[in-house]
């Protein structure tokens, strides 16, 4: 029983670990919304503002990717 617990908090401290991406991720979000946003001129174009800083990581992603050829 106290092996169980001792595995448990060591998992639980590794997964901890790699909890600083969050924020900037969220920021970086933000700022990509306020980026697109600036550029709509109407609402529905703002909508697609909205949905492009959501997906802009991994469009980022792809582009790298494709660039590498991997």
């Amino acid at each position: 029983m106290a092996e169980d617990y001792s595995k448990d908090c060591k998992t639980h401290r590794r997964r901890g670990a790699s909890a600083s991406a969050g924020p900037v991720y969220f920021l970086g979000g933000i700022g990509a919304a306020v980026y697109f946003l600036q550029q709509s001129t109407t609402f529905w174009v703002g909508v697609l503002a909205i949905l492009k800083a959501l997906v802009w990581p991994a469009l980022l992603v792809y582009q790298v990717m494709h660039t590498l050829h991997v």
